[in-house]
């Protein structure tokens, strides 16, 4: 069972702490389809 099967998912990364391919790699896994995955720097 996949908590976010068939859930479409926006991800910002963050660049000093968990980056966005990271995240997108969790989120797959979860069963998420990735609609944009980016990685920020938030000053």
């Amino acid at each position: 069972m996949a908590i976010l099967n068939g859930k479409h998912v926006i991800i910002i990364g963050d660049r000093d702490g968990v980056p966005g391919p990271a995240i997108e790699e969790c989120a797959k896994t979860a069963g998420a389809e990735i609609a944009y995955s980016s990685t920020e720097c938030f000053v």
